[in-house]
């Protein structure tokens, strides 16, 4: 019997069946063209429903056009977008996946494109994201945009779509906004009391379903608690379930958070499993219809366990589209694991193409195809078992080449060891397990205790990759000899005393801190640049949660400290012209890494072909690591 059977059940909602119990929530991708669909937008819902998937719902569609959320997101506000939309829909249906639309008005939300008019908000107030000050919705606009919902509904139908979603969700948009009390400040029918502020999406979904047959579902994606101060509470939100319970919804959509703490909406790497089935079973504990929810549960032993009808998997199935078939086949090692980093994010919200880290082929999935083997026999040589090598090894042997992969130390994995050493961060342990794991299944020659030199270089490659990574900077601060390296406390060959100065407050020392906080350590932070995290180029859901947590486990912190010396227990710094000391059992240096590149001029003059890449360029990202060890083999003749 299959352990997961049940997540493979087939569950109705309203009068649509679905063939299990997975689905991917809405995730944006910037792959549309002024809101129409494209080719690359098809290949990426298509290969997620190859994947398995039962039901996807598809990033938010604005029903007008006014107003842009990001501009390469979908559009369906007049019949020129149902052609595009039917294209999509066939696609997906192919693999017997329903797919539904996700209807939106960004309203304050809207992207700041150059003609776009004054914003609008249920009431001139907006959120901190707010591109600018909005102006109060007019009554008269509310009924056109009611009405715009409503066709917008009716066209999706005629692209043969199986039902919508209405966001309402985190204050997002027009409809989240007029939920939420902090943005809703109106004194007419549409403000106030709860029934007044659900006024309007009560009509939204009154127009949907007036435009669509029975067989078609309406979903609402709601925040029933934010878990934020001053936000709604679940006893709210209880209330708001019943109210659209009873306004005929066919299944609601249970989210948590709201964009003032964005981690409490969207998973991190510092997020814990299941982190919001407390809020979804308090919902489904008081509705009849099916309920859908997501947040950190992509580990299948916690989503087999997961109280909601439909279990969501949302940036995993990013990283690894085929997560379901993977499941039911008991493959689960084989499964590419999303590691909360979020450059997803990072990069859309950057106006930049959306990237996946693990997965190079996220977003591209035709543009980056790995050729198919065709029988030639290349050989590569990949000096360094971190990240970057593995993914090259890999990528090699899936188009069928010879790999002999080094490795100086005693295991692969390289700098993902410290970076996944504190307890919240195991996500990234996986993925060494994952990369290492598939390069056993592939037969990559690997060669551990090896480390390659000018005297042990040899042997004749068509390509030659070196990923040989970084190692701790030291800078020349008096005392520097005397700290203990954090990568050598994350990998847990050094231990710390009970008071903790650590030198060095970006992603590692930060992370170092908060791992030695939550162990009743006394830690505090040095940095020279203004702030903590000041030069982490990461989402701000993470940074929101990083700082946080550092909050939280009384972390403390010295910025625009220039440290100047270093004894075993303390550190001295300036700062404003002030010199201070700080006492402590023991310095953790985290100041950052130098790339391990010497091999590349001796490299270059023996072979043909050589890529440097990963952190034996610069220390840089997981991502980076990841799509330059792909792409430097894709890209052989």
């Amino acid at each position: 019997m299959n352990t997961y059977e049940h997540l493979f059940t087939p569950i109705k909602i309203g009068n649509t069946t679905v063939k299990n119990r997975i689905f991917m929530p809405p995730l944006s991708t910037n792959l549309a063209d002024k809101g129409y669909v494209t080719d690359a937008l098809v290949k990426h819902y298509a290969a997620r429903a190859k994947g398995g998937v039962g039901l996807i719902v598809t990033e938010v569609t604005t029903v007008e056009p006014t107003y842009t959320y990001l501009p390469g997101d979908m559009s369906i506000y007049d019949d020129s977008y149902i052609p595009g939309w039917k294209k999509l829909v066939d696609a997906v249906h192919q693999y017997d996946t329903k797919i539904l639309s996700q209807l939106f008005h960004p309203a304050y939300m809207a992207f700041p494109i150059p003609g776009t008019p004054q914003l609008i908000a249920p009431s001139n107030v907006g959120p901190y994201y707010a591109k600018s000050a909005p102006r109060e919705v007019t009554k008269e606009e509310l009924k056109v945009i009611v009405k715009q919902f409503g066709e917008a509904a009716l066209r999706f139908k005629k692209a043969g779509g199986d039902g919508v979603e209405i966001q309402a969700a985190h204050a997002h948009g027009l409809l989240g906004g007029f939920l939420t009390p902090l943005y809703n400040k109106r004194t007419d029918e549409y403000g106030g009391s709860l029934e007044n502020r659900m006024r309007f999406t009560l009509e939204c979904i009154e127009a949907i379903k007036k435009n669509i047959p029975e067989t078609m579902p309406v979903l609402v994606k709601f925040t029933p608690h934010q878990r934020v101060e001053g936000f709604r509470t679940i006893d709210e939100g209880i209330e708001m379930a019943k109210i659209l319970e009873k306004a005929g919804v066919d299944a609601l959509h249970v989210d948590t958070g709201c964009y003032e703490e964005w981690f409490q909406a969207i998973t991190t790497v510092y997020s814990k499993e299941g982190y919001k089935l407390d809020v979804q079973k308090a919902i489904k504990d008081i509705v009849s219809v099916p309920v859908l929810g997501d947040g950190n549960l992509k580990d299948p032993e916690v989503a087999k366990k997961a109280v909601e009808d439909y279990v969501g998997l949302a940036h995993q199935m990013l990283a690894d589209p085929y997560w379901p078939k993977k499941v039911k086949a008991h493959h689960e090692e084989d499964i590419a694991p999303c590691v909360g980093c979020n450059e997803c994010l990072l990069a859309g919200f950057s106006g930049k193409h959306y990237y996946c880290a693990v997965n190079p082929l996220c977003y591209a999935e035709k543009a980056y195809a790995l050729p198919l083997p065709n029988g030639q026999k290349r050989k590569v040589l990949v000096i360094g078992g971190g990240p970057a090598g593995m993914m090259a090894a890999i990528t090699a042997k899936r188009r069928g080449f010879d790999v002999d992969l080094y490795e100086k130390e005693d295991k692969l994995g390289g700098t993902l060891w410290p970076a996944g050493g504190p307890d919240f961060k195991a996500d990234v342990l996986k993925l060494i397990k994952y990369l290492e794991t598939q390069c056993k299944k592939l037969d990559v020659n690997i060669h551990l205790n090896s480390p390659i030199t000018k005297d042990n270089l040899e042997g004749d490659y068509d390509k030659v990759i070196l990923a040989a990574g970084s190692t701790p900077a030291m800078p020349p601060i008096p005392g520097i000899d005397t700290t203990v390296l954090a990568s050598d406390y994350l990998t847990h060959q050094a231990t710390v005393g009970k008071k903790v100065v650590v030198i060095g407050a970006g992603l590692a020392g930060t992370e170092a801190a908060c791992d030695i906080a939550g162990k009743d350590g006394d830690v505090t932070l040095v940095e020279m640049c203004p702030d903590i995290l000041f030069t982490a180029n990461h989402c701000l859901n993470n940074d929101q949660h990083l700082r946080k947590m550092v909050k939280d486990r009384g972390v403390k912190v010295e910025a625009n400290a220039k440290v100047t010396n270093i004894t075993p227990t303390s550190v001295t710094f300036e700062r404003d012209g002030k010199t201070m000391t700080l006492e402590c059992d023991t310095v953790l240096n985290a100041v950052g890494f130098r790339p391990n590149n010497q091999l590349e001029d001796l490299l270059d003059e023996k072979y043909d072909e050589v890529a440097v890449i990963g952190d034996a360029v610069a220390p840089r990202k997981i991502l980076t690591a990841i799509h330059e060890g792909y792409h430097a083999i894709r890209v052989m003749e």
